[in-house]
């Protein structure tokens, strides 16, 4: 009977390695990217996404013991407020009114201020 080794090789957790990338650096800025994107989509009562990205670059020469320059980068889409609009109409000519031009026009005066009440 012959036995078969297996060999386990241990990844480092994708995790970790984030946390530890720049002596935490990273981890602290993407954190604060999170918590603005949180506030963000609270405040909106909207959806936003955040998106990390680890680029990889080969090493240099293609000699196999020559350093991989690793970094990381993120894309957040936080929900901006939506614009406050305002009522406009087309006038004849197709440009845009604050007054309905197929409203009749009135002519208002101010009338007279006065300190005395009449008694009834």
């Amino acid at each position: 009977m012959t036995s078969q080794t297996e060999t386990t090789t241990e990844h480092t957790d994708v995790a970790a390695f984030l946390a530890s990338h720049l002596g935490g650096r990273t981890s602290t800025e993407l954190s604060a990217e999170f918590h603005t994107l949180l506030d963000a989509v609270k405040t909106h009562g909207k959806k936003g996404s955040m998106t990390i990205t680890i680029v990889i670059d080969p090493p240099t020469n293609g000699v196999d013991s020559a350093p991989m320059p690793i970094g990381v980068e993120s894309t957040v889409k936080a929900p901006k407020p939506t614009p406050v609009k305002s009522l406009y109409f087309l006038d004849g000519d197709g440009n845009p009114v604050r007054e309905d031009p197929r409203q009749m026009a009135m002519d208002f005066r101010t009338a007279p201020a006065t300190d005395t009440f009449k008694d009834a």
